[in-house]
């Protein structure tokens, strides 16, 4: 049973095998890419359901046993993390059926995306820190080729910024490896969290956890270090900014949690007020950013970073309610978020532009995109009874437990501030007439289906979450449990070793 942990990885690297060899044939690639992400998704469930009846489970690669080994583990978390990757994946894929043209596929799109499914995949099940460097350089060289892919002015300038600061973040990362092994002699996450508690020296400890912290915040686009995202997510294709904005950032959100829960859990050496502060920051300063732009996806991409701040707010609690509040913030921010720009893409397609100033009467015309865009916009600004309005609930309660009164009060401003952005996109591009008599209802309407079909799913998803947030809360929970007492995952992965 235990050797399903590896399908999530082998799947999508397999079919990007397969996809090199239908290279001139896009029709090929994109049915294999659906069915690829279908059998991901499916596997999400099964390994989700898996966790949740028979426990945390652990694939001990060539059965070499860990420290000394690979391993792969699915807890409640990584479980539900590779679930929404297989429904982003399945969206992603069918609306790449219309998205990404024949050039595209024939520079290597579809095998450059399932390979960047499969780093991502690696990164939510690895057991690791080394595995977990190498799933982030297969994510970065992916996300980079992906990015550059149309070879433009623009994306080439984003993606030298993407990738400069990356590597920033990949040199600090190896750095604090080199560091944490010369200090325990291993790289295993559960049996780091025995080692390090044993050290001598916690000085250097925590010098190890600020130098994670830093690279897994370049990662998260976590204030200040976002500045390589609002560059560079505005210029591919939507397919690619869909993907890249609901999963590559919360791939970092996930290994911050794991780090500060597993390895470094917050003591008496101000990381965790560092992280608190980080966290208010990234909201402020995100929010702020999208209220002063007026192209689509420039502000949906500085809300990413403002989003990310609610996530890391909850890490920076570290009560159990903040952390279910946190991975309840994840899974419903990749939805709303990944189904946002893709919504943007429709509005290019039948609006002309991203370009708020060339935009207008959408509402008029096609009363049912507005409607598509209303309710992921405003769950993301956090309205009831949307999923966003339950994440948003569940952390300004749990900053209000412990008594943190303006960390509360800077998560309900930041919401009523997203309020603005939405809105500010609702009257430029849905209410206003349209500028010009071109720019509503000619666009061709060939391929309209697999635009349409994914983002209709994923509104149903918000709203099924919104009306019905008690399983996902219970998972939450149960997560959130795991984390904050990993005996369970520790003894899972390596025993009693020492």
């Amino acid at each position: 049973m235990t050797n399903w942990l590896a399908a999530p990885i082998i799947i999508p690297f397999a079919m990007a095998a397969l996809s090199l060899l239908g290279r001139d044939r896009p029709r090929l690639q994109s049915g294999l890419a659906i069915l690829a992400a279908a059998v991901h998704l499916a596997l999400g469930v099964f390994l989700l359901y898996h966790t949740h009846t028979c426990g945390i489970t652990v694939l001990h690669v060539g059965s070499w046993p860990a420290p000394f080994g690979i391993a792969l583990v699915t807890d409640h978390l990584s479980a539900l993390m590779l679930l929404i990757t297989g429904v982003v994946y399945v969206a992603v894929t069918v609306y790449s059926r219309a998205d990404i043209d024949a050039t595209a596929v024939w520079r290597g799109y579809y095998p450059l995306l399932h390979i960047l499914v499969g780093g991502i995949s690696g990164a939510f099940l690895t057991g690791d820190l080394f595995n977990l460097y190498v799933w982030f350089e297969v994510m970065l060289m992916a996300s980079f080729a992906l990015l550059v892919l149309g070879r433009t002015r623009a994306q080439l300038s984003g993606g030298v910024k993407y990738v400069v600061i990356n590597l920033l973040s990949t040199l600090l990362f190896l750095t604090g490896l080199a560091l944490i092994y010369g200090m325990t002699g291993t790289l295993n996450m559960a049996h780091l969290h025995l080692k390090l508690q044993a050290t001598g020296n916690p000085a250097l400890a925590a010098t190890v956890a600020v130098l994670f912290l830093t690279a897994f915040g370049i990662k998260s686009g976590l204030f200040p270090l976002f500045f390589w995202l609002p560059a560079s997510y505005h210029t591919p294709p939507v397919a690619i900014s869909a993907i890249f904005s609901g999963l590559l950032t919360k791939v970092g959100v996930y290994t911050l949690i794991r780090t500060f829960t597993l390895i470094f859990p917050f003591t008496d050496n101000g990381l965790r007020e560092l992280v608190l502060v980080a966290a208010a920051l990234t909201m402020i300063i995100g929010v702020v950013g999208a209220a002063a732009h007026v192209e689509v996806r420039r502000i949906l991409s500085f809300h990413i970073i403002s989003q990310v701040g609610y996530m890391v707010l909850g890490l920076g609690l570290f009560t159990p309610l903040a952390l279910a509040g946190a991975v309840f913030y994840l899974l419903h921010h990749i939805v709303v978020k990944t189904n946002l720009f893709l919504i943007s893409g429709l509005l290019r397609r039948y609006g002309g532009s991203f370009a708020l100033a060339d935009l207008g009467g959408v509402y008029g015309a096609r009363g049912w995109m507005a409607l598509l865009f209303f309710i992921p916009a405003f769950s993301l600004a956090g309205f009831p009874p949307l999923s966003g309005f339950w994440a948003k609930m569940i952390l300004i309660r749990a900053s209000l437990a412990i008594g943190h009164f303006v960390l509360a009060g800077v998560a309900a401003v930041v919401g009523l501030l997203t309020i603005y952005s939405m809105t500010k996109i609702w009257n430029e591009a849905f209410w206003k007439p349209a500028p010009s008599a071109q720019a509503v209802g000619t666009a061709p309407e060939g391929g309209s289906a697999w635009l349409v079909a994914p983002v209709v799913a994923l509104v149903l998803l918000t709203v099924t979450i919104g009306l019905f947030p008690g399983p996902l809360v219970e998972l939450a929970r149960q997560a959130a449990d795991e984390l904050l007492d990993p005996g369970a995952y520790v003894y899972s992965v390596v025993g009693d070793l020492p």
